[in-house]
């Protein structure tokens, strides 16, 4: 129900006395956002995944692929991997991969439903909560089809931020219920939909202060004693009162926050090197580029590297002055309530994310902008509203005008959505754009390292380390190369350097069995022995350490060792050559029947069995 004290919007055409009940016109433009949004997203579900995060969320997770078992479900609520705690998004990606197993389109299409579930719930708190079915038409459609949310729908891993999404509009459809007929079932259904938003994604722990704003307009409750008081309704209270009310959620927000934080420090996520006066020259400057990026979205990155060697102070003058000069004309203009709403909405949701916690290496992110722009989207449409109802233009011109805004927005989706179509792509487009980018530059040579242009993927790790010469990635990713070329002593020190960069586990493990690796290609099998079993001290679940101590008992004669290692490692990671590692191990220990049945799992596994032979034998030959 909208809100008494507000006045439905008139019907202004002829077309719209065709939907004169309300319920009817709810439906139709439900309708009509949800197909809107799924043809324009639709080229996502012919792409595949991408190898940033998605092998940790899905391609490579061992936990998400045992489907939606007990013992994932108790995974999810423990599980701190990926430097974050979010059971709801594990459990979803679960599902999915016992639906759809490693096919990308299931993955894709599932994120797609839950934007365009997104949109008409925005749509549908909007209407609900101020009677306005244009504006909150336009500001869903806005949401539905800007570029900058493309990241978010085409990027499987992002699950996380449209997941929690759904959580958050649906919150926030929920409170205006609780809020028509305040009772505790009600406020229960308010916490619950919160904590469902906070277990996919702890970027949600600014509710409880949308809610807050939400009181301020359009609902009306927070007495300010402000000029236009007269307008306020009999469910006003005092601050004090609101800020009780909010108490349990904003326990939640505290409790999230803190595991978020511990999650992030033990995953090697925070960034502590970067000192305040920089991050928040960073965070200042930051808003300002989102601002900019909500009119112009043009140069749209999967990473924007933060400015590692400072930032100049006029930039970050001249975006505290933007920031502070909005601030204080939204408080200012006290009759245009929708104004504060909307850019307080737009800065505090951003909070979490702006960099004053440094996480990671990106100073903005696209996927950040998600929930925050709804906030951009409503202070403009409602004041381009009020702004030509002045002036008496009519609302039909308003509405070609927002659309042929929301159609150029949707045009610049369709040709974002493309640099997501594979990984080499994305990250070439986003070097093009950002320049001076070492994570870029890393993810590119990973591409290249992949397709066998070892020379050329060593040149974009230089890149990376002459950018930044405390990049652990690039150091690991070098010594392979520098392995493959044959230049062993130069592979172990940026092995070594890379172990002494990092506290990140994943590449700690993978550089301990790098080094493994590379000291039983020297024959000094004591030394790869123990960097083996340093790495699965990190990692117990990592099948390369245990293939490569198999491959070590066997060069030292240890045949049944060499078995149990091989078998363990499979259990973690089939493949076709452990397969036949097995093999030769288990015939070495005569056990020629079990061998040969390892052979024939080897053959059901390769697509290729002479390859899976031949690489077998080179391994047993270093």
């Amino acid at each position: 129900m909208a809100t008494p004290a507000l006045k439905m919007e008139a019907t202004q055409s002829g077309s719209a006395a065709l939907f004169s009940s309300p319920e009817k016109r709810r439906l139709v433009i439900s309708l009509l956002l949800a197909l809107v949004t799924l043809a324009l997203y639709n080229p996502v579900t012919q792409m595949g995944f991408v190898k940033v995060d998605d092998p940790a969320y899905v391609t490579a997770n061992r936990n998400v692929q045992n489907g939606l078992t007990w013992k994932t479900m108790r995974w999810a609520f423990v599980s701190t991997d990926a430097a974050n705690w979010h059971p709801l998004t594990w459990l979803s990606h679960a599902l999915d991969y016992q639906l759809f197993h490693l096919k990308a389109a299931g993955h894709h299409y599932d994120s797609l439903l839950l934007h365009a579930l997104s949109v008409v719930l925005l749509f549908l708190f909007l209407e609900s909560i101020t009677g306005y079915a244009g504006r909150s038409m336009a500001v869903a459609a806005l949401f539905a089809v800007h570029p900058m949310n493309v990241e978010s729908v085409a990027w499987i891993s992002e699950r996380k931020n449209v997941l929690c999404t759904v959580f958050f509009f649906l919150g926030l459809y929920v409170y205006q219920w609780y809020v028509t007929h305040p009772e505790l079932k009600r406020y229960f259904a308010v916490v619950v939909t919160f904590a469902l938003a906070l277990m996919a994604k702890p970027m949600a722990i600014t509710f409880p202060c949308v809610l807050l704003l939400l009181d301020y307009w359009p609902l009306r409750r927070l007495n300010l004693r402000t000029s236009d008081a007269g307008e306020l309704t009999d469910r006003t209270r005092s601050v004090s009162w609101l800020l009780l009310e909010k108490l349990p959620l904003l326990l939640l927000s505290v409790a999230s926050g803190i595991i978020t934080v511990i999650a992030q420090k033990g995953g090697g996520a925070l960034r502590t090197e970067y000192g305040l006066p920089l991050r928040l020259g960073n965070a200042a400057i930051s808003y300002a580029r989102y601002i900019g990026k909500a009119f112009w979205p043009s140069k749209l990155a999967a990473l924007y590297p933060f400015p590692r060697n400072g930032v100049p102070t006029w930039q970050v003058a001249a975006a505290a002055l933007l920031i502070v000069s909005i601030s204080c004309a939204a408080l200012f203009l006290t009759k245009k309530r929708y104004l504060a709403f909307g850019w307080f909405w737009f800065l505090g949701t951003l909070v979490p994310v702006i960099g004053l916690v440094q996480v990671g290496e990106q100073s903005m992110a696209d996927r950040y902008a998600y929930i925050p722009f709804v906030g951009l989207f409503i202070a403009v449409v409602w004041g381009l509203a009020d702004w030509a109802s002045i002036r008496k233009i009519s609302p039909s011109y308003l509405a070609l005008a927002v659309t042929i805004w929301t159609f150029a927005l949707a045009l610049c989706a369709h040709a974002q959505m493309k640099y997501w179509a594979n990984t080499k792509d994305l990250w070439s487009h986003t070097l093009q754009v950002t320049g001076s980018n070492f994570v870029a530059e890393d993810n590119l040579g990973a591409e290249l390292l992949e397709e066998g242009k070892i020379e050329a993927a060593r040149e974009r790790f230089q890149a990376a380390i002459n950018i930044n010469p405390k990049d652990p990635f690039s150091q690991l990713n070098i010594g392979v190369c520098d392995k493959q070329m044959g230049n062993l002593q130069s592979a172990a020190e940026h092995y070594q350097a890379a172990l002494k960069l990092s506290v990140d586990p994943n590449v700690r493990a993978a550089a301990f069995s790098n080094l493994g690796s590379l000291y039983r290609r020297l024959h000094e099998y004591q030394a790869a022995r123990g960097n083996y079993e340093a790495a699965l001290r990190i990692n117990p679940e990592s099948a390369m350490p245990l293939i490569g101590l198999g491959l070590v008992a066997y060069k030292t004669g240890d045949a049944a060792s060499a078995v149990n290692y091989c078998s363990r490692g499979l259990a973690l990671g089939p493949s076709d050559v452990g397969y036949v590692l097995l093999a030769r191990a288990l015939e070495a220990a005569g056990r020629k029947s079990e061998s040969s049945a390892a052979l024939e799992q080897a053959k059901r596994l390769a697509s290729d069995f002479g390859a899976a032979q031949d690489e077998a034998s080179r391994l047993l030959a270093e």
